[in-house]
C-alpha cells in the first residue's frame, strides 16, 4: 500500500517528464497534426489554378478548351474534396457551473465533528491532517444532512445527483437562451455513481426532451471525463449538423464515502466536494457570433495496457463489504508518464515552430545522433495564456507548477478551484476556467489549455481559443458574487 506524506497525498514527486520526452510521441503529434490539416493543403492548389486563369484572356480559354476542362475537373474535385474532408467548427457557446446552496457550505472544523462518531481516532486524526494540509477552505460544499453512513442509500445519491445536475442545466439555458428541446446529443459523466436508468436519462425525463436526442452515460473514467466527453460531443458533432450537444459533468461525493480504516482510501473523502458543471457546443455557423470559444485540440493518452497504470487507482471492496479506491504506491509516477506522453503529443499542435524546431533539434540530436547535449524544453507559456489543470489535490498542483515552470498567476485558478470549491472531480476545469472570466482575464484570441487526468490511467487535454473578450461585469458565473476576494494565500 502506497507510503502517504503528512498531507496525505501519496508520497512522491512527478518525474520530470519534460526532460525525458521519447521521439515516439513526438511522432504522434506530427501524425495528428498532418492528419487533421492535410486539407488545407488544397487551398493553396485552388489560389494558384484559379491566378493561372485569371491571367489567361477568353481567346486563349476557347482556343484551349482542353486546359480549360482540366482546369474545370481538378477545381471541382478539389474543392469537394475540401468541403468533405474539412471537419466542421464546434463551438463553446457557454457553460455554467453549480453553487450549492449555503446550507451545504461547512468548515473543516464541523466536518471532523460529523466524522467523530464514524471512524476510530487513529483514522479520524489521519483525515484530520488531510484536512488541515489540502489547501481546502472552510467554504466547500458536502451534502451534510446526508453526510453519515446510515443515509448514504441510492435514493439520496439519486437525489443529489439530480440537485447539483438540474442546477447547472438551468443556469446554463437561462444564459444561453437556447431551448432545451433544440439540443441533440446528452452526455453526461459521473464516475463513481451510476444508478439505473442513467443520469442522462433522468435529464431526458426531468426536461422531457424529445425521442431522437442522442444520450451517452459515461461512468467509472475519473475526473478526466470531462475533457473525454468534450472529445466525443466533438466527434458525434462532425457527423451531425446543426446540433446542440450538452455536457455535464460530476461527481455524487457520498457514493465515494469510505469507512474503513486503509489509509489509502481515507483521502478522497477529505478533498472531494459537491459540483457539476454543463457545457453547450454547438456546430451551427450562426452561432459563431455568440459563443466564447472555439474547440481546436483534443489530445487523449490512455496507459491503461500497462498494468501498473492500470491497478494505480482501483476501486475494490474489502473483507466486510466496504468500498473504497485503493491508490497505489505508483500513482504519482503513472500519472507523471501519462502526462509526459500527452504533452509530448500536443506540442506539435499548439507550440510556435520557433520552439518546435528547437526541441525537435534537441530530441533528433539526443535519440538519433546520440549527442550529450543539454535537452531544450519547450515553453508552453507561449503556445497558452490560460491553463486550466485539474484542482485534485495539493501536490499534484506543486508538482505540475515545478515541471512546467508556470507563474503563480497561471496556476491561481486551479490552486483558488481546489480552495474554495474542492475537488469537484471531471467539472473541477469548467471552475477553472469560469475563475480566469470572472477575473476579466478572458480576451479575444487567447488559448486556454485544459488537462485532467484520472483513473485507468488517463491523461487528456482540451484546447480552446476565445472567439470574444468575456465581460467579467456582464457575464455572471459561480465566482461572481466573491471574485474580488481572490486569489488569496493559502497556508500550508
Amino acid at each position: 500500500m502506497a507510503e502517504n506524506s503528512p498531507n496525505g497525498e501519496i508520497h512522491s514527486n512527478l518525474p520530470n517528464f519534460l526532460l525525458s520526452v521519447r521521439l515516439k510521441y513526438v511522432k504522434l503529434g506530427y501524425h495528428y497534426l498532418i492528419s487533421n490539416a492535410i486539407y488545407l493543403l488544397i487551398v493553396p492548389i485552388l489560389v494558384a489554378i484559379g491566378l493561372h486563369l485569371s491571367t489567361l484572356t477568353l481567346e486563349d480559354l476557347m482556343t484551349n478548351l482542353a486546359m480549360l476542362k482540366s482546369y474545370s475537373t481538378i477545381v471541382v474535385f478539389l474543392a469537394t474534396l475540401y468541403f468533405m474532408s474539412r471537419p466542421r467548427n464546434v463551438y463553446l457557446v457557454d457553460f455554467a457551473c453549480y453553487k450549492p446552496h449555503e446550507r451545504y457550505m461547512i468548515s473543516k472544523e464541523r466536518l471532523v465533528e460529523k466524522l467523530a462518531g464514524i471512524f476510530d481516532e487513529d483514522s479520524l486524526n489521519f483525515q484530520k491532517k488531510i484536512l488541515e494540509r489540502s489547501g481546502l477552505s472552510d467554504k466547500t460544499y458536502i451534502p451534510v444532512d446526508k453526510w453519515i453512513p446510515s443515509n448514504f442509500s441510492l435514493s439520496s445519491n439519486q437525489q443529489q445527483a439530480k440537485l447539483v445536475i438540474v442546477g447547472a442545466i438551468d443556469d446554463l439555458l437561462a444564459k444561453t437562451g437556447v431551448k432545451i428541446r433544440e439540443i441533440g446529443i446528452v452526455i453526461v459523466n459521473s464516475s463513481m455513481f451510476n444508478p439505473t436508468p442513467s443520469l442522462s436519462a433522468m435529464i431526458v425525463n426531468h426536461y422531457k426532451l424529445g425521442v431522437n436526442v442522442i444520450t451517452y452515460n459515461l461512468g467509472g473514467m475519473g475526473c478526466s471525463a470531462g475533457l473525454i466527453s468534450v472529445d466525443l460531443a466533438n466527434r458525434l458533432l462532425q457527423g451531425q449538423a446543426n446540433t446542440y450537444a450538452l455536457i455535464v459533468s460530476t461527481e455524487v461525493v457520498s457514493a465515494a464515502f469510505y469507512t474503513g480504516k486503509d489509509k489509502s482510501k481515507l483521502i478522497p473523502n477529505m478533498i472531494f466536494r459537491m459540483g457539476a458543471s454543463a457545457v453547450l457546443l454547438s456546430n451551427r455557423s450562426s452561432d459563431r457570433w455568440r459563443s466564447k470559444y472555439q474547440l481546436m485540440h483534443v489530445v487523449r493518452t490512455h496507459k491503461g495496457a500497462d498494468d501498473r497504470a492500470y491497478g494505480c487507482a482501483y476501486q475494490d471492496e474489502e473483507e466486510d463489504g466496504k468500498k473504497g479506491m485503493s491508490l497505489s504506491k505508483d500513482l504519482m509516477a503513472v500519472a507523471g508518464e501519462a502526462l509526459k506522453t500527452n504533452i509530448t503529443t500536443l506540442g506539435p499542435l499548439v507550440l510556435p515552430m520557433s520552439e518546435q524546431l528547437l526541441f525537435f533539434a534537441s530530441l533528433v540530436a539526443r535519440n538519433v545522433l546520440k549527442r550529450k547535449i543539454k535537452p531544450y524544453i519547450p515553453d508552453f507559456k507561449m503556445a497558452f495564456e490560460h491553463f486550466c489543470i485539474h484542482a485534485g489535490g495539493r501536490a499534484v498542483l506543486d508538482e505540475l507548477e515545478k515541471n512546467l515552470d508556470l507563474s503563480k498567476e497561471l496556476m491561481e485558478p486551479s490552486r483558488m478551484t481546489l480552495y474554495r470549491f474542492g475537488n469537484t472531480s471531471s467539472s473541477s476545469v469548467w471552475y477553472n476556467l469560469a475563475y480566469s472570466e470572472a477575473k476579466g482575464r478572458i480576451k479575444k484570441g487567447d488559448r486556454a489549455w485544459q488537462i485532467g487526468f484520472g483513473s485507468g490511467f488517463k491523461c487528456n487535454s482540451a484546447v480552446w481559443r476565445a472567439l470574444r473578450t468575456v465581460d467579467a461585469a456582464i457575464e455572471k458565473n459561480a465566482w461572481t458574487d466573491e471574485i474580488e476576494d481572490f486569489p488569496v494565500q493559502i497556508p500550508y
